[in-house]
């Protein structure tokens, strides 16, 4: 079926700019973008349906290309206990931190995980994101890790969302590999990835490297893995402390390094020839009061794409919006408010391998898209907070979020 949406301007977000065209129209067959450009050159076709957008803005979609989004339970009260002045590691031995995630992950049935998930997989969905991604890491065994993956298949099969999964497996070690790091991670490499991906859960792989996770040398054996595998990788690198995690995930041509507050200039040029995306995530660094910001300049410099994310997480982000990350990176980080749009749409598609499809409004590019009621897009990183009025359609069909909740 073809349609057009007509009387609307488009922030087509080709090579990471606006290139708006002004007075524009998009014309649609079935799930994909057929012409884009100005309404006064619009082809004579035949269509089945026109839409008035009443001079709305158009972006992309947007894309949410890090998140924990299942998970069990939720850690509210530790935060409260934070600010009361309970230090963190009397509140990991209360049983605390991300054990008491585990624990509550593991606990929870399939059926519990998505409901919650699902919930908050609305709250982005009814802030204009069409793609996002789902990362497993609170199971930390075959059966449970499988059980989150499970559930983030099933949101894509269920919302109208794309949705890709992560294994992030390698994530923490579980209480019953306590002091046996190295064990773990060849129940991961040779056991957990080889079945996850077998059953078809699998887009990607994850892994923390930090000095409170996995070492350089660990991360290493599941990205070999994960090479086995035909299966690409990215890594959690340079968040609280510099390890040139960002440098080992380049070498495998990973598709993002994220977090990034303590790169160097050399993870920053080993990231620019791989074609690596540098994933800011504004909510953990945030939540975290962190001093140390991510090398902005250099990675401008260098030519790396930036891509921002919510990091939806029970412990350090519990960010419910996408579009708030727009203005704390603005804000934040010091980005534009275009570099901060080029974040959650054409380079975060790139983040996900997804660029060929996703991110840019151009013919033959997947039609989704988000009709915003503003008069620039600089709007979505300048209001901070509030749910801007909006329309969206995915694979060239409206969304009624409401309907969904």
């Amino acid at each position: 079926m073809r349609q057009v949406w007509r009387n609307c301007h488009v922030a087509t977000m080709a090579d990471g700019a606006y290139s708006a065209v002004e007075h524009a129209a998009i014309v649609t067959r079935a799930d994909r973008i057929e012409w884009v450009g100005p309404e006064a050159e619009l082809p004579s076709v035949d269509v089945a349906h026109a839409h008035d957008l009443g001079g709305a803005w158009v972006t992309p979609g947007l894309i949410d290309c890090h998140t924990h989004l299942v998970f069990g339970g939720n850690r509210s009260v530790e935060f409260e206990q934070r600010l009361q002045g309970v230090d963190y590691a009397t509140i990991a031995a209360q049983g605390g931190g991300i054990a008491s995630t585990v624990r509550a992950t593991r606990q929870a049935s399939e059926d519990a995980l998505y409901a919650s998930a699902r919930r908050r997989a609305l709250h982005l969905l009814g802030d204009g994101v069409t793609t996002l991604e789902v990362k497993s890491g609170y199971g930390l065994d075959l059966p449970n890790e499988r059980k989150m993956l499970r559930v983030a298949r099933r949101l894509g099969h269920t919302l109208p969302l794309t949705v890709r999964a992560t294994c992030l497996a390698a994530h923490a070690l579980p209480p019953e590999y306590a002091g046996r790091a190295d064990d773990y991670i060849d129940e991961v490499a040779r056991r957990i990835l080889p079945v996850l991906a077998a059953e078809g859960l699998v887009d990607a792989v994850d892994a923390f490297c930090e000095h409170l996770a996995f070492s350089p040398e660990q991360v290493e054996r599941v990205f070999k893995a994960a090479a086995h595998l035909d299966l690409p990788v990215k890594l959690h690198a340079e968040q609280l402390s510099s390890l040139h995690g960002a440098t080992l995930a380049a070498r495998y041509g990973a598709l993002s390094a994220d977090h990034l507050e303590y790169l160097t200039e050399s993870d920053v040029v080993a990231m620019a020839g791989a074609g690596t995306v540098a994933v800011l995530l504004p909510g953990a660094f945030y939540a975290l009061r962190e001093t140390q910001l991510p090398p902005l300049d250099l990675l401008r410099r260098h030519g790396v794409p930036i891509a921002i994310s919510t990091d939806l997480n029970p412990g350090t982000s519990p960010v419910l919006s996408l579009r708030l990350m727009l203005s704390m990176a603005c804000t934040l980080f010091r980005m534009t408010p275009e570099e901060a749009v080029a974040g959650v749409t054409t380079h975060a598609a790139r983040a996900l391998g997804l660029q060929a499809t996703h991110g840019v409004l151009a013919e033959g590019r997947v039609a989704d898209f988000v009709a915003w009621e503003v008069a620039h897009p600089s709007e979505l990183a300048y209001w901070v907070g509030g749910d801007l009025p909006k329309r969206i359609v995915r694979h060239g069909a409206w969304v009624d979020v409401a309907a969904l909740s």
